[in-house]
């Protein structure tokens, strides 16, 4: 799936739900979902792009470790 296909299906996603929660709070709430979903995703990614990154020893640096 290309970057563009992506978007249009986030898109289609986000309307479908939309049109299943008429009510604007409850859309709401399950949009703030999503973002705090979202934001532990990208929290958990990150701690784990950083411990991967602490086992190799730095470009350049010999002999560097943790």
């Amino acid at each position: 799936m290309n970057s563009y296909e992506l978007v249009t299906a986030i898109t289609a996603l986000a309307v479908s739900i939309a049109q299943d929660y008429p009510d604007n709070t409850e859309l709401d709430v399950l949009g703030s979902i999503f973002v705090q979903l979202g934001e532990t995703l990208e929290t958990i990614a990150l701690q784990r792009e950083l411990e991967e990154n602490r086992r190799v020893p730095p470009a350049g640096r010999p002999g560097v470790s943790e």
